[in-house]
């Protein structure tokens, strides 16, 4: 384990504050209906949920964007929503809606839990997954292209905006500009990103691009090792929930860093803030060691009690 001098995390931390991050990725509406059950339904046997409040808030890629936000840092969202009363929600909550398309073909991705005495009784997805088309693609690029920004936070949760077209067309674009790519992916677009500065999937994601257990440190080094000759990336960080996370660099021995919360009450969010950090912590300087440490310590705030 290595430590970083407090004056470098304060520089580094100090730098959120200048940077503008492109987050490219799924956007969608996580609602909350709190209350309490009050009978079981004579309809089946199921809760009846007296509601008490209910709250709304950025999800998927948008909760990355709000993440850097908290941090200091400047967005700039790059997603589809639907052309309805969730997706301008959406775009209203946003500190700059210029990038995101409303899509009269689809609905915006809206994540609905209904909660009751601090449990979750449900939830109720309301999505469609397949492929943006090539029209609203070329709206999405140009915007990408137009903007200054010093980093591309690419956040995938598999719901059809991340065609591969885009996403290649988005790399080489990187590459020629030299703007770093960090990417928070899932399983079944990974190969799909590469190269970048970094990528960081979880340790179920892990599993299933290595097909062999990612648990103990010994299987975890086994499949960063594997991932890294697979794609072209500076740097890997493996997600591993309370058991905090593991950092490759090629040449270079893991990192593994535990997880900074004494006591893990809720995953919940945690890898959003991970990437989110962890990007910040690039761009403002620090190297893969020192963001992955901050990143981890982030992410224990947000799962601890």
């Amino acid at each position: 384990m290595i430590n970083i001098e407090s004056k470098k995390v304060r520089q580094i931390i100090k730098n959120f504050k200048d940077k503008r991050v492109l987050v490219l990725g799924d956007l969608m509406l996580d609602k909350y209906i709190w209350g309490d059950v009050i009978r079981i339904s004579p309809e089946a046997p199921v809760p009846v949920v007296e509601v008490k409040k209910d709250t709304s808030c950025l999800g998927g890629a948008g909760n990355t964007s709000h993440n850097l936000k908290s941090l200091g840092a400047f967005p700039l969202l790059v997603g589809v929503v639907g052309n309805d009363a969730e997706g301008q929600w959406i775009k209203e909550n946003v500190p700059d809606n210029r990038g995101i398309i409303a899509d009269d073909n689809r609905p915006t991705i809206v994540k609905t839990r209904i909660i009751a005495h601090q449990q979750q009784v449900v939830r109720v997805d309301l999505e469609k997954k397949t492929a943006i088309s090539s029209m609203i693609e070329e709206q999405m690029f140009n915007f990408i292209q137009e903007e200054k920004y010093d980093g591309i936070l690419i956040s995938d949760y598999n719901k059809g905006t991340l065609t591969k077209s885009l996403v290649n067309k988005v790399l080489s674009f990187a590459q020629e500009r030299r703007i770093p790519v960090i990417v928070d992916p899932k399983f079944e677009n990974f190969f799909l990103f590469s190269p970048v500065t970094l990528i960081a999937p979880n340790h179920f994601e892990a599993e299933r691009i290595v097909q062999h257990d990612c648990w103990t440190d010994s299987e975890v080094e086994r499949a960063g090792q594997k991932i890294l000759s697979q794609i072209s990336a500076l740097y890997l960080i493996l997600k591993r929930g309370e058991q905090g996370m593991t950092v490759f660099e090629k040449g270079k021995k893991p990192l593994h860093i535990p997880t900074g919360a004494k006591e893990v009450y809720d995953v919940t969010g945690a890898g959003d803030t991970v990437i989110a950090t962890a990007a910040l912590a690039l761009l403002s300087g620090g190297s893969i060691q020192e963001a992955a440490i901050l990143a981890n310590t982030a992410a224990g705030i947000v799962v601890g009690k």
